[in-house]
């Protein structure tokens, strides 16, 4: 059973989402909270394994809530999705670099976020569905100058292309297309460069890809 926690100011908004996921079989609603500090409190207490939390909340805002999370040792297990209103809302880039596992716009279809809910579990989030390319495009051209390249060093060959692939948008299966191998193949690599550089997630997979400078803005496709 997969368990979430909604972060929403807005009551009409966690009722919709507490329906959708209560209905599904291997998901339930752990708790809700309206405002950003409840939401650190709750996380703390109920331990669930995704939280859908909206950037703009009052007392503590999503992304001052997130930050705490991602760098609680104790919540490492805790994967955080930031819920906003518009596609390339102005925070996401930066909600990306504080440990969120990727974002999604409130007006996703019902099965999108289903879908990203159990994504993120499996460690394989991406952000937000249909929008991942022009997202990661946005983040780039804002991102900060490639920092030093040494973490590079330990990946083999093979998975600084798919660390690259990955920073471009591809899903796994995407990937595996490229590389002319099996979609586990592809999944398995990485996992490993993950693990290898103590990445939380794809999300931030994808943040070490342009920081390193592996991934340049402009090399979508």
């Amino acid at each position: 059973m997969i368990r979430v926690l909604l972060a929403d100011d807005q009551s009409l908004v966690r009722a919709g989402f507490k329906a959708l996921l209560d209905a599904q079989a291997d998901l339930e609603v752990a708790g809700e909270a309206a405002d950003g500090d409840e939401a650190l409190r709750k996380v703390r207490a109920l331990r669930p394994d995704v939280v859908l939390m909206d950037i703009r909340m009052p007392v503590l805002d999503g992304l001052a809530a997130t930050r705490r999370i991602t760098g609680d040792q104790e919540l490492e297990d805790v994967k955080v999705v930031m819920l906003t209103t518009f596609e390339l809302d102005e925070y996401v880039f930066e909600a990306i670099r504080s440990g969120a596992s990727g974002f999604l716009v409130k007006d996703t279809e019902p099965d999108e976020l289903l879908r990203a809910v159990r994504a993120v579990v499996e460690g394989d989030a991406l952000l937000s569905p249909g929008v991942t390319r022009r997202l990661i495009s946005e983040f780039a051209a804002r991102s900060k100058e490639p920092a030093a390249a040494g973490l590079l060093g330990r990946l083999t060959e093979r998975e600084r292309e798919v660390m690259a692939l990955v920073g471009i948008g591809l899903s796994n299966d995407e990937i595996a297309r490229r590389l002319v191998v099996s979609p586990l193949t592809a999944k398995t690599h990485v996992s490993r460069t993950m693990v290898k550089l103590g990445a939380r997630d794809r999300a931030q997979l994808v943040v070490m890809a342009y920081e390193s400078g592996l991934v340049r803005p402009g090399w979508l496709g």
